[in-house]
């Protein structure tokens, strides 16, 4: 039976599209319709794949935050698995990206099957992240604000996460074990990694440093923590440590139980740090990357 992909256009085939990601993802937040719409852009590519009018998968592709490159995710509901559906998905996403006009390809996986699927298209491994869980039982306290330092969210003070794109965001992007630089533009940097809520750490009236939630409404017991970082010239002065509780601590207030957080391979520092404050690794996600053509 033929299959039949193609892009979402109403918030329906959103929802159908969602419904397949938190399916095969459900220990992951996936973002609203809303949000969604918000995203939609002529770059951006969201198909449902449906045989006989049923929906058997999805894909996403995209120029990814990676220089340079486009991103492809094809996804198939387990019971429809090996039957073809996987590889049509990945030859449309491709397609899309050859018209974008980018030279790399990327990709993701974080099970066996998944790895065995990208690595028959070409696809080798180049970064690694760990999941670690914070498992919530308890109230948390805080560290003590340290000196000269003053703490808000970005929800109270509008404005001030876009002003801190050029003299923090780009620092802080530019910090992360990533092996391609990666490319946030401002209007994706106020999209896509700001938490809600998100803790930041002012000094003389500048953000220096960050660390947020992705709450989730599908699993209001789950949430994500988001970019923590802090600006070279005021680490060591224990800002991370008061941001990171203070997030866990309006967690543990809010009645989540659970707090994940994705570190790259190459970022001991912020591990050691999880991992000393109680996280637990949970699980590992494998980027991988081919070029988009080979000679």
């Amino acid at each position: 039976m033929a299959l039949d992909i193609s892009p979402c256009v109403t918030d329906d085939d959103y929802e159908a599209w969602r419904q397949v990601r938190i399916a095969i993802l459900p220990y992951e937040r996936t973002v609203s319709v809303a949000e969604l719409r918000e995203a939609e852009s002529p770059e951006r590519l969201m198909v449902l794949a449906r045989e006989d009018g049923v929906v058997v998968g999805h894909g996403l592709s995209d120029r990814a935050d990676s220089a340079g490159a486009g991103s492809v995710i094809p996804r198939v509901l387990p019971e429809h698995r090996r039957r073809g559906h996987g590889t049509a998905l990945l030859e449309h996403l491709i397609e899309h990206v050859a018209t974008l006009g980018l030279p790399m390809l990327r990709a993701g996986a974080d099970d066996d099957g998944s790895l065995a699927f990208a690595q028959r298209f070409g696809f080798t491994e180049v970064n690694r992240e760990v999941e670690q869980t914070y498992r919530i039982d308890g109230p948390v306290t805080p560290t003590p604000v340290p000196d000269g330092i003053d703490v808000v969210t970005a929800q109270e003070r509008p404005g001030l996460w876009e002003a801190a794109y050029e003299r923090f965001g780009l620092e802080a992007i530019a910090g992360l074990a990533v092996d391609t630089p990666l490319e946030v533009s401002p209007e994706n940097w106020v999209r896509e990694w700001l938490g809600d809520p998100m803790f930041l750490a002012l000094a003389e009236g500048e953000v220096v440093g960050c660390a947020g939630l992705g709450l989730d409404p599908d699993n209001p017991t789950r949430a994500e923590n988001l970019l923590t970082a802090v600006r070279g010239d005021h680490r060591g002065t224990g800002i991370a440590v008061h941001l990171k509780l203070l997030a866990l601590a309006w967690a543990a207030d809010h009645g989540i139980t659970e707090v994940y957080t994705w570190t790259q391979d190459g970022n001991a520092a912020m591990r050691a740090l999880n991992t000393k404050l109680g996280y637990a690794t949970t699980r590992v996600g494998i980027q991988l990357a081919r070029p988009l053509r080979r000679d």
